[in-house]
This record gives C-alpha cells, sequence and structure tokens, in this order.
C-alpha cells in the first residue's frame, strides 16, 4: 500500500504555517550536493579507512557499534536492495518515531514531489540491520524549500511507521535537537557515503559560513552523508547528545568531501519541528 507524504511549511512570520499535503509519486531524482541518487548501484567498497577509534579533528575514521551511533542510519528507497543515498538519525519527539535529515534529500524539486516509499536502516553495516528497516510514514519540509529550494531551510523531519508495536525511540533513544547554538561548536558527524557500506565519522569544530549556514573541515564526507547529524555534546551516562545541524545547506552540503555545510538551527527550524510533532 503507497505511503502518503506529507509537505508542511511553516510561515515566514511567528503564527501557524500552511500544510501543503501531496499524494507520493513513484519518482526518482537525481542526486543533489552530498546525496546519492535512490536505487543507484552500490560502488566498490571504499577500504581507504580501517580506523575504529577517533581520528586527529578533522579526519574520518570508521566508528564502532555504539549506542550512539545505532541511532544514525542509512536512507534507501522502498526496501534495502538498491544504494543507500542519504543519512538520517532519530531524535527525540512526544511520538517517538522521529528521524532528522537534509530536505533535498527526500524531495524531488524537478517533479515537486517527495522522494517515493523511504525506509530507514539504523546501525546499517555490510548489508545488515541491526534494528530493522523502519518505513517512513511523513516528510516535512517547509513550504519555501518544496517552492524554490532555499538553502537556509534544507532540514526535513520524517515519521516512521512502528515495528512490532514499537517506535523507533522505544529501541535505541534519541538526540534532543538544539536550537540557536551558535557557530563555534566541537561536532561529531556520522554518515554513510554512497561509496561504503559502513559510516564514517568525523570530529571538528564548527565555523560561521554566514549568518545561516554553519561550516565544518572534515575529510571523507562524500555523497551519501547529506542529512548526517551534526552532533554536541553527547553524555554517555543520560545517552543523548545535540543535533545543533544536518549535513547540508550550502550547495547541498558542498561540492567538495573535506568541506562541509549545515542550515543553522533558527526559529524557522523550531517551527518546522513544532509542525512535524502537530502533524504526526
Amino acid at each position: 500500500m503507497p505511503l502518503t507524504l506529507v509537505i508542511v511549511g511553516a510561515a515566514a512570520v511567528v503564527g501557524d504555517a500552511t500544510a501543503v499535503t501531496h499524494t507520493a509519486r513513484s519518482s526518482g531524482r537525481s542526486g543533489f550536493g552530498k546525496s546519492g541518487e535512490p536505487g543507484q548501484a552500490q560502488r566498490d567498497q571504499d577500504q581507504a579507512l580501517s580506523a575504529t577509534a577517533p581520528a586527529k579533528d578533522g579526519n574520518a575514521y570508521t566508528p564502532r557499534r555504539t549506542e550512539e551511533n545505532a541511532r544514525i542510519g542509512a536512507v534507501f528507497e522502498k526496501d534495502d536492495q538498491g544504494a543507500h543515498f542519504c543519512t538520517a538519525s532519530v531524535v527525540r519527539s512526544p511520538g517517538r518515531n522521529m528521524l532528522i535529515t537534509a530536505a533535498h534529500c527526500v524531495f524531488d524539486a524537478d517533479s515537486g514531489q517527495p522522494v517515493n516509499d523511504l525506509v530507514f536502516a539504523p546501525g546499517y553495516r555490510n548489508g545488515h540491520e541491526p534494528s530493522g528497516l523502519w518505513k517512513v510514514s511523513k516528510v516535512v519540509v517547509d513550504d519555501r524549500w518544496a517552492k524554490s529550494q532555499d538553502e537556509d531551510l534544507d532540514v526535513a523531519f520524517l515519521a516512521l511507521d512502528q515495528q512490532d508495536g514499537k517506535d523507533i525511540q522505544d529501541l535505541l533513544g534519541g538526540n534532543t535537537l538544539g536550537m540557536d547554538r551558535g557557530f563555534d561548536n566541537k561536532v561529531k558527524i556520522t554518515g554513510y557515503p554512497v561509496s561504503r557500506d559502513t559510516p564514517i565519522s568525523c570530529q571538528n569544530r564548527t565555523t560561521k559560513f554566514s549568518e545561516t549556514q554553519l561550516r565544518i573541515e572534515c575529510t571523507g564526507l562524500a555523497d551519501g552523508t547529506s542529512g548526517s547529524p551534526w552532533l554536541a555534546d553527547y553524555d554517555p551516562k543520560s545517552r543523548t547528545g545535540t543535533v545543533i545541524g544536518v549535513l547540508g545547506g550550502h550547495e547541498g552540503g558542498g561540492d567538495q568531501d573535506d568541506v562541509s555545510y549545515a542550515a543553522y538551527f533558527d526559529d524557522d527550524i523550531a517551527k518546522l519541528y513544532r509542525r512535524a510533532q502537530d502533524e504526526d
């Protein structure tokens, strides 16, 4: 049975946003920024990264399996038989079923429609899905992104169907959303390049690219890492961190593997998050 994806627009000023509903169609979309293309053939595995412990700031490594990494996963279209093309992660919500990613990962600007039949594989490695494959039931992006692909609004929230009567947050927990955290933050980025079936991680400090964009220097953040969470202040005791950005924004996240961007989480993103909860 086809999924219905809802595109929701946040208002430019304080107040209710106007919801725009689309019925999902089976339509692919060309890769943009640091996203791949849904269903494209898997590239040869990149074996360059072998470290399993944090490397020097700015250098990518293959992370270990941890609770922190388990709530980050690969995004596929329809099932896991094609290539994963973006990254998403679990964020806390009252419905306990929400992901955050980049808007350009889940909305086809050419057709004006959401990407159809998205699925999420948290903790995905080498074809294995330790926490299962979760179907996306709803996509929420800002109306202005849908109309003009405003790079400052390159953020999306995804609601997931339950599995065996449980929500994804019941199984994996979730990170909090950090609003207006400033431009200088130490973050860890974990994502899934199209060329790999294992994730990569990189840690460094963010800098200010513009009033509405964060910038970071980290190696290896290639196609497929769009939507990767920029996670600050992870606390192993509380098992939570704070997502202050997702890889995207300027140039869809950047046109160089070693330099990436994220839209700054301001009031517009806070409104979108609230709207996603209301529409869930």
